[in-house]
């Protein structure tokens, strides 16, 4: 049977670490509640940019209107070099949050690779830079800190920076991966193509769209839009990525209490159980003595 004070000093330390994971959960729950605002408030206009572009570029490629012609409208599909940027937390302690991102990215990497695509990989957070610099991948950027507090200034950076580099045709097809907000129990793994600007086919009554792609004369409005249409994806996955993050932490330390909890009632019987062992076997030695007197 362990000793008395063995499972009293166990039942105080799991306590301890209750008391950490009951009040981390609190702090994830407050920081979530800010993020989950900016996140949902900001997921219309980045769905709506999105569908605003992908009909631009269906009727662009489709009915050649305009006498557009747009690089980033250019289906390619196969691309030679592909960017991958993605975002993972700087912070640890949120459950399969960061797994869920790390194995998008293997994923990718490994189909593009069998297409004998050259794959740069452009990590966001420590945790996705940790991972792959102990599995010996090379990491074409990295950035530490911008997932924990993004900001427009930097989404655009470094969106811009593999922008530029697809106008240069030093890269053919730019992807952003983040683990999204879902609900405040659940994530969900967003893998977004950014360049080429993706199409879609819309129903046979496109006459209800409001869009109407003027000549080239309109080449700086859409230039313009196309500025806005890669910064606000690039700094939505950043807001995204960060409640979801939250929302994960949360959820891994309101489990982690219970499970102290549970730990806690199992080292309490074990310690009521070995303190009626150990009274029964005094009374036992006493019983056994007087009994010796007689």
């Amino acid at each position: 049977m362990a000793n008395l004070k063995d499972i009293k000093r166990k039942i105080g330390s799991v306590k301890n670490t209750q008391k950490t994971t009951r009040a981390m959960k609190l702090v994830s729950t407050a920081k979530l509640m800010k993020a989950k605002l900016a996140a949902e408030q900001s997921q219309a206009y980045a769905v709506k940019i999105n569908d605003v572009l992908s009909e631009i570029s269906h009727k662009i490629n489709k009915y050649r209107v305009g006498g557009i012609k747009s690089k980033f409208f250019d289906i390619n599909d196969n691309p030679k070099v592909v960017d991958i940027i993605f975002v993972t937390a700087d912070k640890g302690l949120c459950g399969g949050f960061n797994i869920q991102t790390i194995k998008a990215v293997t994923n990718l990497i490994e189909e593009y690779q069998s297409k004998k695509a050259k794959v740069r990989l452009k990590a966001i957070g420590k945790k996705g830079i940790g991972y792959f610099n102990f599995k010996g991948v090379e990491l074409f950027d990295q950035k530490v800190g911008v997932s924990s507090a993004p900001s427009p200034e930097v989404a655009a950076e470094i969106i811009n920076e593999s922008i530029n580099d697809f106008l240069d045709d030093k890269t053919d097809r730019v992807i952003i991966v983040h683990n999204g907000y879902k609900n405040m129990i659940s994530q969900q793994l967003r893998v977004n193509t950014i360049v080429p600007v993706k199409t879609f086919d819309p129903p046979e009554d496109v006459s209800t769209s409001m869009i109407e792609v003027e000549p080239e004369d309109n080449t700086e409005l859409l230039e313009n839009l196309l500025k806005m249409y890669f910064e606000y994806n690039m700094y939505y996955a950043l807001i995204d990525s960060l409640a979801a993050e939250h929302s994960a932490r949360m959820q891994a330390m309101d489990n982690a209490t219970n499970n102290a909890n549970e730990r806690v009632q199992e080292l309490t019987l074990e310690y009521n159980k070995a303190r009626q062992s150990a009274i029964t076997t005094e009374l036992i030695e006493i019983i056994s003595g007087v009994e010796a007197q007689k």
